[in-house]
């Protein structure tokens, strides 16, 4: 697990790429390698590489990035880890290549020798990748399937910069730092920016599952290498449950396996849900000393203290177990450290949370950690999936029903919703009641009625007729045209695609990251995609149970009560994080904005009604609040965040 930076001159009155340069591009993300650190600058002076090593595999100088082929032609910078690397160095060496180190990177090099562009196809892990072709004066900038680690770019210029992170790109004279208005305008809504946008005007994110391609002559092509749909497996009895099931337990086995690859020590985080949980069982079965878990809790507030479960777990599988508990000075102390680690707003306050375990981790000795995230998004593990499929289908039973009376119902509903501190301007059920789309994704913002009261819609001209739905609409029609036409089926997909890939996986990314920590993530194997995205629905929320299937899949491994019990969320996932000396400070910021993408009105009205009801807003504020933070840090280097 690495961090790289880079720039490809395909004009060549670009100025000069210096090994100073590239230097400070590698230091601004020493965090992500602090082991080793390594420049290049090709031959012709129109392509160079700097990157920071966190050494897992070959812990020797053997492993050292930037690695070229013994005759120079192709060179490389490569950040995360191919679990099947072993397998594929016999081939290779089969075919006559000369490995000169263990490592995952040089069977990289040489997999793109032999088979092409798309070696990366023959890849089973996670990876951010950069290849120089000198033959071919060409640059390829790889991302992994699922979307683990993250690659940004942007033209700049007449050179392409690109780096794990953005902030190492900062360091490039002359590039800008000012808003994308259109990633914002989504960003309100997602609570992070959406794939392939940033909120660097000009800066992008490539899509996970797809590579560039950039020549000599600047010319960019982008291509999709794989997808989650597609991929079903004829003759497998997927209407089965017990096969199905039996089919769950390989797959998670021997994904677990190949995720402890590691030449240094690992460990699991552990919260004493099913998904953490299964980690610390399949990997006890595998090891043959205790598993080192660990799960953090937050100061008086027991009802997400999980410390109990996983204390359960961790006495029945003998593991090596720490705990942290964090308060209101684990989070505001922090800030300045989140918002410099994130790069771009991720209005997701579990990551504070994130970074105290990862550096209980980290300062326990731990290098790579595993980690649950993926398994809600593939076998439905919300309750909100479900009452969303819910709200899909009375929204088709109300279609022939005119819109003044479902107006009307609605507004009949209104004091019920304020008396249970529902959000009552915008939520699912007025989304039908209004006849707009019911499921936008499990984390929204601002749906667009409110968004455009909550903006400043004269800094926001041109866009007045952009919808961030029709990002998800677009996702919907592509597993519509791939055959998966059912409610769930398309959510799933559109959560994958989006909100796993952006939020949940970079949140991890940049926070264990942070504190020089490899996270691995065993249900997000593609191969474990590919499977679960062809199980039915009915047999993922069987009998109304969130993530039916897994459950029955680790009965009989996990004790019943750890499968059974209600779902809390890390950390209780943000809805207990705005204390009041956290919304204090929120306010305080957010009413004194330095720029004019707000309604002033609307977000003193907003922050007075919840101080007042507590209605549920803390979605919106979190994104206000974040957004504000991420600004005055990156936009208006303000490094005090007072």
């Amino acid at each position: 697990m690495c961090g790289f930076a880079g720039i490809f001159k395909y004009n060549a009155t670009s100025p000069e790429i210096t090994d100073d340069l590239l230097t400070r591009m590698g230091d601004t993300i020493a965090h992500r390698g602090p082991d080793d650190a390594g420049t290049f600058i090709s031959s012709c002076g129109r392509t160079g590489f700097s990157f920071r090593r966190l050494s897992i595999i070959d812990l020797s100088a053997a492993g050292h990035q930037p690695m070229s082929t013994p005759d120079g032609r192709i060179t490389l910078v490569f950040n995360g880890e191919i679990y099947n690397h072993a397998e594929l160095r016999r081939e290779l060496e089969a075919a006559g290549y000369g490995y000169r180190s263990r490592t995952d990177t040089e069977t990289i090099l040489y997999a793109y020798a032999h088979w092409g562009e798309r070696f990366v196809e023959r890849l089973h892990g996670m990876f951010a990748i950069a290849i120089w072709d000198a033959n071919l004066e060409r640059l390829f900038l790889y991302r992994d399937r699922v979307g683990i680690k993250p690659l940004y770019y942007a033209d700049h210029h007449g050179t392409l910069v690109f780096g794990s992170e953005i902030k190492a790109m900062l360091e490039v004279p002359g590039m800008r730092r000012e808003v994308s208005r259109e990633a914002l305008y989504h960003y309100f809504t997602y609570i992070h920016t959406p794939a392939p946008w940033t909120l660097y005007d000009g800066v992008y994110k490539l899509r996970a599952g797809y590579y560039l391609v950039v020549d000599a002559s600047g010319d960019l092509r982008l291509e999709r290498y794989w997808d989650p749909l597609g991929h079903r497996e004829e003759g497998f009895p997927y209407d089965d449950e017990q096969a199905v099931i039996g089919r769950i337990r390989a797959l998670f086995s021997e994904a677990v396996e190949k995720r402890m690859m590691s030449d240094v020590p690992f460990g699991v985080f552990l919260s004493g849900g099913i998904d953490s949980s299964a980690n610390v069982a399949f990997m006890s079965e595998l090891m043959d000393r205790p598993v080192d878990t660990f799960t953090v809790a937050i100061r008086g507030q027991e009802d997400t203290n999980e410390f109990q479960w996983a204390r359960r777990i961790a006495e029945r599988y003998h593991t090596n177990h720490h705990e942290r508990v964090i308060d209101d000075s684990g989070f505001l102390d922090l800030l300045p450290t989140i918002v410099h680690h994130q790069d771009e707003p991720l209005a997701d306050p579990v990551c504070f949370p994130l970074y105290h375990v990862s550096k209980l981790a980290r300062d326990s000795g731990t290098i790579v950690i595993q980690v649950g995230e993926g398994s809600d998004e593939q076998f439905a593990g919300y309750e909100s999936y479900l009452r969303a499929a819910r709200m899909l289908r009375l929204g088709r039973a109300l279609r022939p029903v005119p819109k003044l009376l479902t107006r009307a119902g609605y507004r009949m509903l209104t004091p019920l919703l304020r008396s249970r501190r529902v959000d009552y301007r915008q939520n699912v059920i007025r989304n039908v009641m209004e006849k707009q789309p019911a499921f936008w994704g499990n984390a929204i913002g601002f749906y667009e009625k409110e968004k455009r009261r909550a903006l400043n819609l004269e800094t926001f001209d041109g866009l007045d007729l952009f919808s961030s739905y029709a990002l998800a609409e677009e996702r919907y029609n592509n597993a519509v045209r791939a055959g998966y036409g059912g409610d769930m089926q398309k959510i799933i997909y559109w959560e994958i695609k989006n909100r796993l890939a952006e939020l949940l996986l970079m949140r991890v990314d940049k926070i264990t990251m942070a504190v020089s920590l490899e996270a691995r993530v065993p249900f997000l194997d593609h191969k474990m995609v590919e499977f679960s995205m062809n199980i039915p629905s009915a047999m993922k929320t069987k009998n109304g149970t969130p993530k039916y299937i897994l459950k029955e899949a680790m009965r009989g491994i996990l004790p019943d009560e750890i499968i059974d019990r209600k779902k809390i969320g890390f950390a209780g996932s943000g809805k207990n994080m705005l204390t009041p000396e956290i919304l204090r400070h929120a306010r305080s910021i957010l009413l004194t904005p330095r720029h004019d993408y707000y309604n002033p009105s609307y977000i003193r009205a907003l922050l007075d009604e919840y101080e007042r009801s507590r209605i549920n807003f803390t979605p919106q504020i979190w994104a206000l609040y974040n957004f504000e933070l991420w600004h005055r840090w990156w936009i208006e280097g303000d490094r005090s965040l007072s």
